[in-house]
């Protein structure tokens, strides 16, 4: 399930996905900034530029390259800010194309399995102009990578 909400100027889209895995295996895979490629939709040309060392850190910096639309590739540096061991992490950008970036990883036991929901709190830069791109192709752009990863994890897990 994505949905979206709008308050003070920041959005929030949040994204839940069932997984048949334990929590051992969820946090394996997204804790490991390796993995991020895999889950991004390949068109989007996202390339990890500062090396990643096999575990996730509080106060790890990721910097990546990403093409968000077509004929336009942009640098984009997060931090990872919190780390609670197979409960959730945070990652925030430090630079790139969002004037507030703030992503929560949650992972939580339900039955046989993990429910995983991500809380993306964002802004965007230029004021009315970043509210009519919210509205024309960011949005939807955000709903396609998350749709993508959803995909990509039940064809990975079940």
């Amino acid at each position: 399930m994505i949905t979206f909400k709008s308050h003070s100027g920041i959005y929030t889209l949040e994204v839940q996905q069932f997984l048949n895995i334990s929590l051992a295996e969820a946090w394996e895979f997204f804790s490991s900034p390796d993995n991020l490629a895999k889950i991004t939709p390949p068109h989007m040309g996202f390339i990890i530029t500062s090396g990643t060392p096999a575990k996730m850190y509080p106060g790890q910096i990721i910097s990546y390259k990403v093409s968000p639309f077509p004929g336009f590739k942009t640098n984009w540096v997060t931090e990872i800010t919190q780390v609670t061991n197979q409960c959730f992490f945070v990652d925030e950008q430090r630079f790139g194309p969002y004037q507030m970036w703030h992503h929560e990883h949650r992972f939580e036991v339900q039955g046989n399995g993990v429910l995983m929901t991500d809380r993306v709190s964002y802004k965007l830069p230029l004021g009315f102009l970043g509210r009519i791109a919210h509205a024309i192709f960011v949005k939807e752009q955000l709903k396609q990578i998350f749709s993508y990863r959803i995909a990509v994890m039940e064809q990975r897990f079940g």
